[in-house]
């Protein structure tokens, strides 16, 4: 992008980043489970380097031994594999922060009990392996206690660790911050982030602080702690830059305050003041937590406005003299670059967006399009708590970045993709960029497949930025799109190769009336091809027939969600989860969980409640059946090249994206 504001350099402190495109703090779970940095921290980020980002900040470095499952440099022993990182991103210009945080918790006591319950139950396998079942049974019985009680005292310091911690004790952890940072300079790290979430951002915080001494009461009392834990990095690390992770607790539309960990605005922007009086050379302004639902934080689509947090970051910037970055659901480059332009914020944090794609800056660079983001939480925020590790659906490559990436085509092959969902684009665009030409047909008259009905439920049309990159992308490749039309097996056989991807269709259930005018397909009412009133049964409570059901009530039908299992929307992210349920309460939804559908009548369905083992009578208008998918069957007979399989069609179950654009992808690579 020509004058692009986005890639021009910024001084911070004593550094100059090479340009505003930042990495924010996201816990990836790819360190070992010691805490170091491995082989998989360290490519990961070397791949955002080397994809133009000017500064990255390594989230969540703990500076004590801890149980979570996030970097940790606590030790003079760990600093080599930090020197490893900051070598690695140096080597591509690009700036590193490692963000420092203490838990708003007991971390030593919380630790030893579980340290008790591994033990305990250790030797309860011990006893087990020697045939003494009783001592077994004990060892066991003190694990599942111990386990019980660290959960407990978990639950309980969440809440009043930050009121009920020593002055002592908040001594001991300043101390243990500033010996982090002093070996983060040893390593090479450039700079430190505070954490000014978590314990720091809960004493800050007129909801959570209720202490009464020095620590206590007062703004200045209250933010006390942070301005002296800022003096302590200064001084056991004076070469380094320090940011603030400023947590800022937002106003929700409905009027409620969303976080609690933090400050609201008018605090928030005194504080700012005094951190750049303290010697902080840049502030990240970010949404505060602690909520117990992370999708405050970092919200899916369609439920806050684009970069909610911008309003108050604006107003930080307008009373300190050093940069200030802002973050959250800045989705694009013209989003950032207009934020630059407008004088809202000097540098971006593209957290979620450089999962999705880590050559944003190189991209805007060079105008190549840029694989946007979805704001869906499936691959990131869902990972992160679940205790799985760090990934977009969209990109195949996050997390084995030195073994999955695009192999050069050792000579150029014609490659024909039957189906234009978003596994044959993927593999489409997998195999162009490799340097084979790639035919792709689709009896359809427009690309996306299973995605255009997917972003038809409320809140989902942001899904369709994952098409729109195909659309952006494929005029540049040498990829020939052949819509509204099938592929004969004398086309396949021309070229050398093919992969199917063909999708999948709507299941119906094989049960008495499923044949009855009054039953349609989940995939027919979000097409667009029927539409219905009055009360509407809805078979499934899976993604998609609850997205169907609030789809229809949205549309003032009444709906019941039938479902086998004990509850609805159970793969669901957590971060939507609840703005579903918040509709099926305002719409009185009734749910059937436990049911099994037997049949469907003149009145409506009638099913068993499977604890109950009773009858159940569901009257309704219409049946919507939601019961998942079926892989479309392709037919190779006469095709003699190699065939690949992509998608719905590439395995024993049907995919979700995540699944399709992985297995396109490899499918794609390997030709």
């Amino acid at each position: 992008m020509k004058d692009s504001l986005l890639l021009q350099p910024l001084k911070v402190g004593n550094l100059t980043l090479k340009n505003r495109v930042m990495f924010p703090p996201l816990t990836t779970g790819y360190e070992e489970r010691d805490g170091s940095i491995g082989e998989r921290s360290l490519n990961f980020y070397t791949r955002l380097a080397k994809g133009g980002v000017g500064y990255v900040v390594i989230g969540d470095v703990s500076p004590i031994v801890t149980f979570s499952p996030t970097p940790k440099l606590h030790d003079d022993s760990q600093i080599p594999g930090f020197r490893k990182l900051a070598d690695s991103l140096h080597a591509y210009d690009c700036k590193v922060a490692l963000q420092i945080f203490h838990p708003e918790y007991d971390v030593a006591a919380v630790g030893a009990l579980i340290a008790k319950s591994r033990q305990a139950a250790m030797e309860g396998m011990k006893a087990k392996e020697q045939g003494d079942m009783a001592l077994f049974a004990q060892k066991m019985a003190e694990s599942k206690q111990f386990g019980a009680q660290s959960g407990q005292k978990l639950h309980h310091d969440m809440q009043h660790y930050v009121s009920e911690v020593s002055v002592e004790t908040l001594q001991t952890i300043k101390q243990s911050i500033a010996d982090c940072a002093k070996r983060a300079a040893i390593a090479g790290i450039d700079a430190i982030e505070v954490h000014g979430d978590r314990l720091l951002g809960s004493l800050c915080s007129v909801l959570l602080n209720h202490r009464t001494d020095e620590y206590g009461g007062s703004f200045e009392n209250r933010v006390r702690y942070a301005l002296e834990v800022v003096t302590a990095i200064k001084e056991a690390a004076p070469e380094l830059m320090i940011e603030y992770k400023l947590p800022l607790i937002t106003i929700n539309q409905d009027g409620s305050l969303r976080g609690k960990g933090g400050l609201q605005e008018a605090e928030a922007i005194e504080f700012a003041k005094l951190l750049e009086q303290a010697g902080v050379h840049m502030i990240q302004a970010a949404q505060a937590n602690h909520t117990g639902n992370m999708g405050d934080t970092i919200p899916p689509m369609g439920t806050v406005p684009y970069n909610w947090t911008l309003p108050v970051c604006e107003k930080i910037k307008k009373v300190v003299s050093i940069p200030v970055a802002t973050v959250g659901r800045v989705v694009t480059v013209e989003a950032g670059e207009k934020i630059l332009k407008n004088g809202q914020a000097d540098a971006i944090g593209y957290g979620r967006s450089l999962l999705c794609d880590p050559d944003i800056a190189l991209k805007a660079a060079s105008g190549e399009p840029i694989r946007k983001c979805i704001n869906c939480n499936k691959g990131c925020v869902d990972a992160l708590q679940n205790r799985r590790y760090l990934s977009c659906v969209l990109n195949a490559e996050n997390g084995d970045e030195a073994t999955i990436f695009l192999k050069a085509a050792d000579s150029k092959k014609n490659v024909v993709v039957i189906g234009a969902g978003i596994a044959g684009l993927e593999a489409a665009r997998v195999a162009a960029k490799r340097g084979h030409h790639v035919d792709v047909y689709d009896i359809a008259e427009e690309i996306g497949g299973q995605i255009n009905i997917a972003a038809v439920p409320p809140r989902k049309s942001e899904i369709l930025r994952a098409t729109d990159y195909y659309h952006d992308i494929f005029p540049s490749l040498d990829i020939s799109l052949h819509l509204g039309q099938s592929c004969s097996v004398e086309e396949m056989n021309q070229a050398d190769a093919v992969i199917v991807a063909v999708g999948a269709h709507n299941m119906i259930l094989p049960i008495p009336g499923a044949e009855r005018s009054s039953v349609v397909s989940s995939w027919d009412i979000l097409s667009g091809k029927v539409e219905l009133s009055g009360h509407c049964a809805v078979i499934g409570g899976g993604l998609v027939g609850t997205e169907t059901a609030e789809y229809l009530l949205s549309k003032g039908c009444q709906v019941s969600i039938i479902e086998m299992l004990d509850k609805i929307a159970s793969g669901e992210s957590s971060t939507v989860l609840p703005h579903i349920m918040g509709s099926f309460q305002v719409g009185n939804v009734a749910q059937y969980v436990n049911t099994k559908v037997s049949a469907i009548t003149d009145v409506g369905v009638e099913a068993l409640d499977t604890v109950k083992n009773e009858t159940v009578t569901i009257p309704c208008d219409y049946v919507v059946m939601a019961v998942g998918s079926v892989k479309n069957s392709f037919s190779t007979e006469g095709v003699t090249v190699p065939v690949y399989y992509a998608g719905d069609c590439s395995g024993e179950k049907t995919a979700d994206i995540a699944s399709a654009i992985r297995s396109a992808y490899h499918a794609a690579n390997q030709i």
